[in-house]
């Protein structure tokens, strides 16, 4: 019994090295007028929700949480509700990103520019900033009921 443990623990090494899964989060936060909090990064163009990579050890729930401290400042006072998981094959053959709904927050001061982040808001979905990503507009509409989850970031 002994050998077998250890050969699925070596096979499940080589399935991380051979085949590695990256997995990533992002955060659909409404403000109390329905507006979308959306960030602007200073190394890529656009505006995105929230989010980023889960670490190794975090869960997922975990990483949207950190994420959102990091990159908006706003703790969340209810457990984010997974809305949908995407396949992000623009990233690579093995990303997938996770999109969580979140509730109840509470925003400690609003998120100013560092090396990270240029630019935050809260945004009327109806008006979002210039630059908004594709990938972010299906995601809202997706979230507001105007079209079906596409399984595709």
């Amino acid at each position: 019994m002994r050998f077998e443990k250890l050969l699925i623990r070596a096979m499940h090494g080589v399935h991380l090295v051979a085949r590695p899964v990256t997995l990533g989060v992002r955060a659909a936060v409404f403000d109390g007028d329905g507006r979308i909090f959306l960030v602007r990064h200073t190394y890529v163009s656009g505006w995105y929700m929230p989010g980023g990579g889960v670490d190794p050890g975090e869960s997922a729930e975990a990483a949207i949480r950190r994420e959102l401290v990091e990159e908006a400042n706003i703790e969340l006072e209810d457990p984010p509700a997974l809305f949908a998981v995407y396949f992000n094959r623009k990233a690579s053959d093995r990303d997938h990103v996770l999109l969580y709904r979140c509730g109840a927050f509470h925003q400690s001061t609003p998120k100013q520019p560092d090396r990270e982040i240029a630019e935050t808001g809260f945004f009327p979905v109806d008006a979002l900033p210039g630059g908004t990503t594709d990938a972010t507009r299906r995601r809202i509409a997706e979230l507001a009921g105007e079209r079906a989850p596409d399984p595709d970031w």
